[in-house]
């Protein structure tokens, strides 16, 4: 049996053959700690910021009145109401009939005393020219009449002198006296027939008069109620229940624009005749116009709990038109507030507002959580009287602040938060 042999001359070293790294695994590890070191603070945000209680902010604002130079006055109330012209009649007629002739159409400017309208009047034209005939009937009678009486006086003077001269007789003389006073009696009695013929022809005229339809004042037809052709009476129009009055037009003057807005009994307290407000439009949010409080109403509404109030609007101009709908801010003037201060911050100082649902009360003192970057800090505030829905901060807040709304209980003093929407 044949050993086996070796080939020892096949034998060779792999010079290509790479050393093993066995500090490979090493430096995996240390990067993977250097990545997860670099990482870990982000990461440990990331957990904290979305364990963080979410809140709701709003912002400390200075109103542009409050500034230097500004009036101060603050809002402390706010109601709705529509627009009224001060100045408003819904004019009718004065006697009954159809309507001949219509001179105006809605947005037409009128004069006091124009004629906007008129009624058909045939009938009186008719009696008006009957009584002027009677007129000058009667002046005809009149003056016969009178002619008669001047010859019937020269007789009865002619009469006496011959009676006094012996020549007339007593019976003749009587005779000429009894004349004269028939034709003086005759004179009278056409003079009140020319009196009563005249009065009758101012009736006549004043009953065409009040066939015209005339504008009470200066001002613009906001409304138009009546057509050519319609049967009108003071009392209505016939077959148009809701023109009530025998109303034609609605007239206007819109020189004298004011809101009609209803104040709840609990807030009128707050207001006072002269006090500045602010008027803006439904339709025209962007441009507030100046108004003032004309009136509070003496009585309130026992059903509503609310009071009447007037508020003058002091700057209207095209866009202002009765009936729109309006929202009145009565704001208080800058002398009441410094009364009211009692020795405190001047009103010329500037003034904080924040929303009232940021202001929380801890261990009897009014707090505000102020959020900066993502951070919550807690601010003890010295606070002034509410406005609307604002309070003012005399301290603690500077304009321009993100506070957190309704501050839920979980917040901590320079804790995170997550601002919602963000």
């Amino acid at each position: 049996m044949n050993a086996p042999t070796t080939d020892l001359s096949q034998l060779r070293i792999n010079r290509d053959t790479r050393p093993r790294r066995r500090w490979l695994p090493w430096a995996v590890l240390l990067g993977v700690a250097i990545v997860a070191a670099a990482v870990y603070p982000s990461a440990r945000a990331y957990v904290e910021e979305r364990r963080a209680p979410e809140v709701e902010i709003g912002h400390a604002v200075q109103p542009a009145s409050s500034a230097p130079g500004g009036t101060a006055d603050l809002p402390v109330l706010v109601a709705t109401g529509y627009i009224i012209a001060r100045k408003s009649s819904d004019v009718g007629v004065k006697v009954g009939g159809r309507l001949a002739t219509i001179r105006f159409e809605e947005g037409t400017r009128v004069r006091k005393g124009q004629v906007i309208a008129d009624i058909e009047h045939a009938d009186i034209d008719a009696q008006l020219e009957a009584a002027r005939r009677a007129v000058a009937e009667a002046e005809a009678q009149l003056a016969q009449t009178l002619a008669a009486r001047d010859e019937d006086q020269r007789n009865l003077d002619r009469q006496r002198a011959l009676f006094k001269d012996g020549i007339a007789t007593t019976a003749t003389l009587t005779a000429a006296e009894s004349a004269a006073a028939v034709s003086a009696a005759r004179v009278r009695s056409a003079e009140a027939a020319i009196a009563s013929t005249r009065a009758r022809v101012r009736v006549a005229e004043e009953a065409l008069e009040n066939t015209n339809v005339r504008a009470p004042f200066d001002g613009v037809v906001i409304k138009k109620r009546a057509e050519v052709g319609e049967t009108v009476s003071p009392f209505g129009v016939q077959g148009q229940a809701s023109r009530e009055g025998g109303a034609i037009a609605t007239i206007a003057d819109l020189r004298e624009l004011e809101v009609q807005t209803e104040v709840n009994e609990n807030n009128v307290a707050k207001l006072t005749p002269g006090m500045p407000a602010e008027v803006k439009l439904q339709a025209y949010q962007e441009h507030p116009f100046k108004g003032r409080v004309r009136d509070i109403f003496p009585s309130a509404d026992r059903a509503k709990s609310i009071v009447e109030v007037r508020v003058s609007i002091l700057d209207p101009d095209v866009r202002v038109k009765p009936e729109m709908s309006a929202s009145v801010t009565f704001q208080e003037p800058a002398k009441e507030r410094a009364i009211a201060s009692s020795g405190s911050a001047p009103p010329s100082s500037a003034v904080v507002l924040v929303p009232r649902r940021a202001v929380a009360e801890q261990r009897g003192e009014s707090i505000v959580w102020v959020v900066n970057g993502g951070t919550a800090s807690r601010r003890v505030v010295a606070l002034g009287p509410e406005r609307i829905d604002q309070v003012e901060v005399r301290s603690g807040v500077i304009a321009g602040e993100a506070v957190i709304l309704n501050p839920p209980p979980a917040l901590s003093d320079k804790g995170r938060v997550r601002v919602k929407g963000l």
